[in-house]
């Protein structure tokens, strides 16, 4: 039973991954004619294009996983059954039970990959593509705000006019209020770099100006070692996608605006689908069973597999849209991140249910 475990798992998976290596070739196509047009701009060459979308496909492989798996599925299962495998099986003692067992087996593999994805490899990788590409470009991160990028420390607000794709900071403003909320110092510096032997920012050229009873004093610096709640993870909220983050600095982050008293919501609702979604591998393997196995009986193995893709699709669609309408609504987190999975799999348990009583 181990050795037929084994051989249902490993078709599952190659099938998959034959799947998902096609989804990430037509993403990566369709990522490269979208970039074509600014090549040229600033120091934004071919081969940099290249390094540019390259660097997208982990990001691209963790939102296809689940999509990928259940096309891979259907598949693996559908040529098991179309060589008279499956039913074989299924004489031999192999329940659906037990079948089910197998396939979550090979779902929360997929699972654990597509977490792991998700949290260590697709944000470094994204937040260095947009590095390479905003670089490249000449651009600056922060460059949509007129007055630079505003943030809230504690009693002081922080105002950067300029985030480099490096996360060196210029022009940085930081100003301080007393408890009668009376403006007690402002300080400016022209540079900013991240020390992170001692977790603070190098500021140099400083200008330190105190309102110190009536009277205004002015002390320069040539450099001052500034200790903040602003890191280069909280920077990385606008290089890339609440979505694209990984847990700790989703989590970091809306520590953050919840000391300030900043609503936080699109990010809860990022975290918990970021902790949920990977887990949709296992809806969808169980609802690519129903259909892999009525092949024989229905016919039409194109028309099935077609349907399969539609419903990857319905899913990756799903679950943008109850995102946004989650944000939109102020719905619960946890609601709005487990309601396209928990469909998915309650449409897969119907499926078989019904299968079953036929």
């Amino acid at each position: 039973m181990k050795s037929l475990s084994r051989y249902l798992i490993a078709e599952v998976v190659r099938n998959s991954l034959f799947v998902l290596a096609g989804l990430l070739g037509l993403f990566l196509f369709f990522d490269l004619i979208g970039e074509l047009r600014d090549v040229g701009h600033g120091n934004y060459t071919f081969l940099k294009l290249l390094g540019y979308v390259l660097l997208l496909v982990p990001g691209h492989a963790y939102e296809l996983m689940p999509i990928a798996v259940l096309i891979g599925g259907m598949m693996g299962i559908s040529l098991l059954n179309q060589h008279s495998e499956l039913t074989v099986m299924r004489v031999g003692g192999l329940s659906v039970t037990r079948l089910l067992g197998i396939l979550s087996v090979a779902g929360l593999g997929f699972s654990l990959l597509t977490l792991a994805a998700g949290e260590f490899v697709a944000p470094r990788a994204e937040r260095a593509a947009k590095q390479l590409q905003l670089a490249a470009k000449g651009q600056l991160v922060g460059q949509d705000y007129r007055s630079g990028v505003w943030m809230k420390d504690d009693g002081n607000f922080v105002n950067v006019r300029e985030v480099l794709p490096d996360q060196t900071l210029r022009f940085v403003n930081v100003y301080q209020f007393d408890s009668s909320r009376h403006m007690s110092t402002y300080g400016h510096a022209q540079r900013g770099v991240w020390q992170p032997e001692q977790s603070a920012w190098k500021l140099t050229d400083v200008t330190l100006t105190f309102f110190e009873a009536g009277q205004v004093r002015v002390q320069k610096l040539a450099e001052y070692q500034w200790r903040s709640v602003l890191t280069p993870n909280m920077l990385s909220v606008l290089m890339v996608l609440p979505e694209q983050m990984s847990v700790m600095t989703l989590v970091d982050y809306i520590e953050h605006l919840r000391h300030n008293q900043q609503k936080t919501n699109r990010f809860d609702i990022a975290l918990w689908t970021k902790l949920v979604y990977p887990f949709a591998c296992l809806a969808m393997l169980l609802i690519a069973l129903p259909f892999a196995q009525t092949q024989r009986r229905g016919g039409g193995v194109g028309m099935k597999l077609f349907v399969g893709i539609m419903l990857g699709l319905g899913f990756y669609f799903v679950n943008k849209l109850v995102s946004q309408l989650g944000i939109l609504y102020g719905w619960s987190p946890l609601l709005a991140a487990m309601l396209p999975s928990g469909l998915f799999l309650l449409l897969a348990l119907f499926l078989l249910w019904r299968q079953e009583r036929r």
